[in-house]
């Protein structure tokens, strides 16, 4: 059985107090209302630091039963080595983010737009540090890793070793480029999920609603997740404000295409007692 889960690139965000949130909510209540509707998160602060063992503590200790977390691997690793000499760093990430145990979903490493085909020799010195026992995908920002020169050996690498191709929505891969890349995987990856990302370009400067209109490029997404289920057993997906301008809206939109219950943000406003 197929397991979808659909959410955001992070919660904390003052502008969805009104359209989301409820009115008068607190930075303080946010991930507790946000886990009524999504069933996971991802979250970019472990891309600045790894996190703290308190703050691993507490996002366990706050996730409902059969939620969880997308983390990115630190920058520290991707963008200041670029995947050389980090092993002591990614031991300690991958120490760390056990904590969370059965509330860890997959760990996003996102590299920098100019890591090229030239680092091939880092990447493929990198892919095999990676524990087995935790779930990996690597979104690249340069297309030439995709293209046909390399597009073969970048997913044999990846394959042999159980880590998914991140496929994304962007301004680095388009959409064509990934809904290919999930047709031509069908079948033949060698991690046992997928993970898609949705951005878009940074022009928008709030995020109370959305602004603009993605139905098309949605309803191709929803194509390409039925390619996608054939092949894996679990699909996360992460919308970015920025890709319509209200990432909860979006990721709602989706999740009816694809025949998901969606739980409405009105039923986060308490209602009055009768009694």
């Amino acid at each position: 059985m197929n397991e979808i889960r659909i959410g955001t690139q992070g919660w904390n965000y003052e502008d969805w107090v009104g359209p989301f949130y409820p009115r008068g909510a607190k930075a303080a209540d946010f991930f507790d209302l946000y886990s009524r509707v999504f069933d996971t998160v991802e979250i970019d602060s472990t891309f600045y630091a790894i996190p703290s063992e308190a703050s691993i503590v507490a996002w366990r200790r706050r996730a409902p039963q059969g939620f969880v977390y997308a983390l990115k691997l630190p920058q520290e690793i991707t963008h200041l080595q670029r995947l050389c000499d980090c092993e002591e760093v990614l031991e300690r990430f991958c120490e760390r983010a056990r904590g969370l145990e059965e509330k860890l979903g997959a760990v996003l490493i996102q590299l920098p737009p100019d890591f090229s085909p030239r680092s091939w020799n880092a990447l493929e010195s990198f892919i095999p540090l990676l524990p087995s026992r935790m779930r990996f995908a690597v979104e690249f920002r340069d297309d030439s890793w995709l293209g046909e020169e390399f597009c073969e050996r970048t997913l044999g690498l990846l394959n042999s070793h159980g880590v998914a191709l991140a496929l994304v929505d962007s301004k680095w891969i388009p959409r064509e480029v990934s809904i290919r890349l999930a047709e031509r995987m069908k079948g033949r990856s060698g991690a046992d999920f997928s993970y898609v990302r949705w951005m878009g370009p940074r022009v928008l400067t709030e995020f109370s609603r959305i602004q603009i209109d993605r139905n098309r490029e949605m309803a191709e997404w929803a194509a390409a997740f039925e390619i996608l289920r054939g092949g894996v057993g679990t699909i996360y997906g992460y919308f970015n404000n920025h890709y319509q301008g209200h990432s909860p809206g979006s990721a709602n939109l989706f999740k009816r295409l694809i025949g998901q219950k969606v739980v409405e943000p009105e039923s986060l406003v308490e209602q009055p007692s009768l009694f």
